[in-house]
């Protein structure tokens, strides 16, 4: 999703040229996910990235977003070729501040052929890595250390919960095909704890982040134009996902998601137990896409309000992945009481995403 496409990433690379001779391998139900190997990386899929956000608070009790993603693409170029500068395996990532005083997103990205020593994604577990950019799992739980051009990040991020499995045991459908899929699993309430480093202050950051991680070889359906999706860490322990595919006119494509309670019962949502309806609207002064960036949704017996930190969280990717999108920290509304915090994404809502 994601992530963030669901099914090639949030978005994907602009290199699309395949040669005959890869095989992609299918992701099929049911297949157990294994712990810790599937905390690593999966190199024949096409497309997978590992998913951090979080809406915290520094030491005045002002809000923070904070989102964090490591794609690592397949491109299916040069696989025969003995060449060390062969690009088999290609990482990217992105790194975004959400301030409200700022009034819209502070932003970095970076990408890299995989390969000495400069960019690596392990096999045995989380660490990805892009330079001196890095998302690891050790003993005591995650790590990212991101210093970035305009901002640093020094985070640090305790499970308090196992993973949050998606979809059929962790085989999470993205259409009506049973190949239209993804391996899905994620990690709510992460406690949190950091420094975000930028205008020259550092501010210690604290409070309950999300991880996804997510791996598929399957391109977004021809007939769907983009997604909203939605990770939510609710102020009782409960863990809310949801997402729709949208098709070109902009009606549901496919939806789906679940949420899990704290005694950690799961709720699985149908596609037509999913509504995203928009309430506002905000336009962006640089590229004139229209985002629906408040909005009402429904999962299952859930019915909640999401509330932007701030309008502007549009992510301009098209010099790395090729897309704009919006990737926002939300407030979780209930009766106009908030409930939880979260991150919202909505994508194709320019361009039509050509994954």
């Amino acid at each position: 999703m994601k992530r963030r496409s669901f099914l090639c990433a949030p978005l994907v690379l602009t290199v699309t040229r395949t040669t005959a001779a890869v095989m992609y391998p299918a992701v099929t139900a049911p297949t157990p996910l294994a712990f810790p190997r599937d905390h690593g990386s999966h190199p024949d899929f096409r497309t997978e990235w590992w998913y951090v956000t979080a809406l915290l608070q520094d030491e005045r009790g002002e809000s923070c977003g904070v989102q964090i993603t490591f794609f690592r693409n397949r491109p299916g170029l040069a696989e025969d070729s003995h060449s060390a500068f062969a690009p088999r395996q290609l990482l990217f990532a992105h790194a975004a501040i959400a301030l409200a005083p700022r009034g819209r997103l502070a932003v970095d990205q970076r990408a890299a052929r995989a390969g000495f020593g400069l960019a690596v994604a392990s096999e045995a577990t989380t660490d990805v890595r892009i330079g001196d950019w890095s998302l690891v799992l050790g003993e005591r739980g995650y790590s990212a250390r991101i210093p970035a051009r305009d901002f640093s990040l020094a985070l640090d991020f305790v499970p308090r919960q196992p993973p949050f499995l998606q979809g059929e045991r962790g085989v999470s459908r993205k259409g009506p095909q049973p190949a239209q899929a993804s391996f899905y699993y994620s990690v709510p309430h992460l406690a949190t704890h950091g420094t975000l480093t930028i205008d020259g202050r550092e501010r210690p950051l604290s409070g309950d982040a999300w991880l996804d991680h997510e791996w598929s070889s399957e391109y977004l359906a021809a007939a769907a134009r983009g997604w909203d999706w939605v990770g939510l860490n609710l102020d009782d322990g409960s863990a809310v996902m949801a997402f729709r595919i949208r098709d070109r006119a902009g009606a549901t494509y496919w939806a789906g998601g679940a949420s899990r309670d704290p005694a950690g019962r799961i709720t699985t949502f149908a596609p037509a137990d999913i509504e995203f309806a928009p309430l506002a609207t905000w336009r962006s002064p640089r590229t004139g896409i229209a985002f629906p960036v408040r909005c009402r949704l429904r999962a299952g017996e859930l019915d909640l309000v999401l509330e932007p930190l701030l309008d502007d969280q549009e992510l301009d990717a098209r010099a790395t992945v090729g897309t704009v999108y919006w990737e926002g920290a939300v407030h979780a509304l209930r009766g106009g009481n908030r409930v939880g915090r979260g991150y919202l994404e909505l994508t194709g809502y320019g361009e039509p995403l050509r994954l």
